[in-house]
């Protein structure tokens, strides 16, 4: 408990994490970034890479990929010549609560700390206490700028020392613990996922302030983890954008999760029309559509149901000329136009 007490009074800033900068990325407020994974149709927000301890070699690899790619990086060495390489090339530093140097033993994330970069601090299997301790070491010894990260144990680099995946299979992410060291520590918590987004939605539900997927994540991860967040956090997730591109941003964040749920809510009211004896306009049930707007209007203050009534006559009216639409198209003799 003395040790839990200390944690929380070096570290906690309040319920809201603090921001946390790595180069021109926000972590801690504002939107969910993704980092890591391949760069395809949907581009993730920072890249990074595991590094092999091998001198020399940290970095050739983190030059390779600087080359590539023009965006926020981050380094996971794995020993002090991979540290300094990548304190001279990368933006952040990736390191494991209990990570040591393989020729000194020395811990690593305090080293790191006092190279001046983020530190973004895997759990990898040490308990809450000694992760949160592994954080507040690395704030005392560098400039404060800590992100941690609930999630897989980070396997030894692969044999070309850029992947990092090969090893033992990962333990499942704890959002629970996630939660705990957002609201224990005040510091952004990132949700590592890996190769597979699946749990993306969950863990921005659950209040993770960033996605890490696996370096070499296929491009399909980084889009899934990018609809998880931005669609699930334009629910969850308060934000408070200070510049008018940023406001619009955020709109355009809300407006993709409203896209979302007015498909849905077609695609279940077509269901509706397809079973109701009498469908249609003929069929609309004024006393529904009331009581629907006032239960909106208790989420919706602001709006009211004054103005909430005009926007869901038109959501109705769409959703039944849409249903009318598929109607004709399923009961159209073959090869006629069903308009």
């Amino acid at each position: 408990m003395t040790v839990d007490t200390t944690i929380e009074t070096t570290l906690a800033t309040g319920r809201e994490p603090h921001v946390v900068r790595v180069a021109a990325l926000r972590l801690g407020d504002g939107p969910v970034p993704v980092l890591g994974g391949l760069v395809g149709e949907a581009r993730p927000d920072a890249r990074w890479i595991a590094l092999p301890a091998r001198p020399g070699a940290a970095a050739a690899e983190l030059e390779r990929l600087r080359r590539a790619w023009d965006g926020p990086l981050l380094a996971a060495p794995a020993g002090h010549a991979a540290l300094a390489e990548a304190a001279r090339l990368a933006d952040g530093l990736v390191l494991g609560a209990g990570d040591a140097c393989p020729d000194c033993g020395e811990p690593l994330p305090p080293a790191a700390a006092r190279l001046g970069l983020p530190v973004v601090l895997r759990r990898d299997g040490t308990d809450l206490a000694r992760w949160l301790a592994a954080a507040a070491a690395c704030r005392t010894e560098g400039d404060g700028r800590v992100v941690l990260c609930e999630g897989a144990d980070r396997p030894a680099p692969g044999g070309d020392g850029t992947d990092g995946l090969e090893g033992p299979p990962a333990p499942p992410l704890d959002l629970g613990l996630l939660q705990a060291a957002r609201e224990r520590s005040g510091l952004p918590v990132l949700a590592y996922l890996g190769h597979d987004a699946a749990l993306a939605p969950a863990a921005v539900a659950a209040g993770a302030d960033g996605l890490l997927l696996a370096p070499h994540a296929a491009p399909e991860a980084v889009a899934a983890a990018r609809e998880a967040a931005t669609v699930v956090a334009a629910l969850v997730r308060r934000e408070r954008p200070a510049t008018i591109p940023d406001a619009r941003a955020a709109i355009d964040r809300v407006d993709a999760a409203l896209a979302v749920l007015l498909e849905r809510r077609a695609a279940l009211a077509g269901i509706i029309q397809r079973l109701k004896p009498v469908g249609g306009f003929a069929g609309r049930d004024p006393e529904r559509e009331r009581r629907l707007v006032a239960a909106m209007a208790r989420r919706a203050p602001r709006l009211g149901e004054a103005h909430l009534a005009p926007i869901m006559n038109a959501v109705i009216e769409a959703g039944l000329r849409l249903a009318e639409e598929e109607r004709r198209e399923r009961t159209a003799p073959a090869g006629a136009d069903p308009a």
